[in-house]
């Protein structure tokens, strides 16, 4: 048997597969992902994710968690296609450097987060660096937790950010960790505008 044939063989087989588990992926509902570790990425995914609903014509929103108040590539492109945007507005834990300023921002943007997760409309939320607000217990674990379980049925939710709970993976219908292998920072190369930013 030569090669052509043996691949064949094989792409076939493996097509059986494929076309087995697309037959029986029969639920129609929103899904939860949880883009999780400490690789680079995370919020690009999510990003990514929220720019596929809205290329098919569908409504999604934003919030942003830790982020700060500087040029957002993602927020500049996407609220010119009607994407709303919660931004916290506080930068990294680091720079506030106050547990009580922090807490009360993550409160604030989380009531508009309820919102977005209450409102059938809505395809797609983005809750960008969530897991810090929950590892850190700056939002009641509990009501978020609820407060995504309960969401619209057709509703979908994508959680970003290192560290993810065991809860908030548990209820993950897809769970993503990105490795972190290599970084162009630890060499001393600067945060790239269009590319990291």
């Amino acid at each position: 048997m030569d090669k052509n044939e043996k691949h064949k063989i094989k792409a076939q087989k493996q097509k059986q597969k494929v076309d087995a588990n697309v037959a029986k992926a029969q639920i129609e509902r929103g899904i939860m992902l949880v883009i999780t570790g400490k690789g680079k990425g995370k919020s690009t995914a999510g990003f990514g994710t929220v720019c596929r609903a809205v290329g098919h014509g569908y409504k999604a929103a934003v919030v942003q968690f830790i982020k700060g108040k500087w040029d957002c590539g993602e927020r500049d492109l996407l609220e010119q296609h009607g994407v709303p945007f919660a931004v916290m507005g506080t930068g990294f834990t680091w720079e506030t450097q106050n547990r009580e300023t922090d807490i009360a921002a993550a409160e604030n943007v989380w009531q508009q987060a309820k919102k977005f997760l209450a409102d059938p409309d809505i395809h797609l939320v983005l809750l960008d660096e969530m897991t810090y607000m929950l590892g850190y217990d700056y939002l009641n674990k509990d009501e978020v937790l609820s407060a995504i379980a309960n969401r619209p049925e057709n509703q979908s939710v994508v959680v970003t950010g290192r560290g993810a709970i065991t809860e908030l993976k548990d209820m993950a219908d897809t769970v993503s960790e990105i490795k972190d292998v290599k970084h162009a920072f630890r060499e001393g190369i600067k945060a790239r505008k269009g590319v990291d930013w």
